[in-house]
């Protein structure tokens, strides 16, 4: 399976507590919800379309916990996104859970060497294996090199503070843009194709000409 990570970012790459206050106050973090104002339905369009793809889930602790207790509340059979989420494989990368939440299967654990057994589970037959939420595993996949494809919903909004996608001290990776849209809430959807490592350069006089 090729490996996407999915994020809900802000302006200023927050990635903690898009779609509700309570949603992730870890870390004393009190502006959640920063995304909903910008939901609408070409919102909800664009997010079924990359579901499509999806074959199976992949979580950390924090998000897979906190997905765990949501989602399977929401179990309207004609949401396509619930379908999705409650229905196929998710596998959760933690050294501290034991075992899944009995309430959300199938779900795996994954621990001990967590780059080693995503490797394996890409091997797995399908089409793509999804990271949502999840910000730093998906920060370390993606400077494993196992990230195949990155797509982002930013929104139009600085939040200030909370956890952010690619933190300080991160290692660069290089990126292709794929596609690009915004919808009428302002948030812009981006896909790119991991390339392997950045590219740097210079800017002087012969480059101006």
């Amino acid at each position: 399976m090729r490996l996407v990570l999915q994020e809900f970012l802000s302006l200023d790459g927050v990635a903690q507590g898009p779609g509700a206050p309570d949603e992730d106050t870890s870390d004393g973090f009190t502006r959640g919800g920063w995304l909903v104002p910008h939901l609408d339905e070409e919102f909800v369009r664009i997010i079924t379309g990359w579901l499509e793809e999806a074959d199976a889930f992949l979580f950390g602790r924090r998000t897979y916990v906190n997905f765990a207790r949501d989602w399977p509340e929401m179990n309207d059979p004609g949401d396509p996104v619930a379908v999705k989420l409650n229905g196929l494989p998710k596998y959760v990368a933690s050294h501290t859970l034991t075992e899944a939440e009995a309430t959300w299967n199938p779900t795996t654990v994954l621990s001990g060497d967590v780059v080693a057994q995503v490797a394996e589970v890409k091997r797995l037959p399908g089409r793509e294996l999804h990271i949502h939420g999840s910000a730093r595993l998906g920060a370390s996949l993606l400077a494993a090199g196992l990230v195949d494809e990155v797509r982002l919903m930013v929104a139009p909004v600085v939040v200030g503070t909370g956890r952010r996608l690619f933190p300080d001290g991160g290692e660069p990776a290089g990126l292709r843009l794929l596609s690009s849209e915004t919808t009428p809430g302002g948030v812009s959807a981006q896909v790119y194709e991991v390339t392997g490592a950045a590219q740097f350069g210079s800017y002087g006089p012969e480059e101006r000409g």
